[in-house]
């Protein structure tokens, strides 16, 4: 939150709008971005497996469930 305040002020600071967007696009959104994206691949990982894990569990229950047909 610090950051984006400082960045913020910074952009104020510039003497045109285009200027202050570039500012806060290069100084804040893109480099944020990115640190939230590598922060959560810890998180994504564990949602692709507990999603794979609910999958295999719902396709064993569907075969379990299914008749033989023999």
């Amino acid at each position: 939150m610090a950051w984006i305040y400082v960045v913020v002020l910074m952009a104020a600071t510039e003497p045109s709008i285009v200027h202050a967007l570039m500012t806060f696009l290069f100084y804040c959104a893109l480099p944020l971005s990115l640190v939230f994206y590598l922060t959560g691949s810890k998180r994504r990982r564990a949602r692709r497996a507990a999603q794979a894990a609910a999958e295999a569990r719902a396709k064993a229950e569907a075969s379990a469930s299914a008749p033989d047909g023999g």
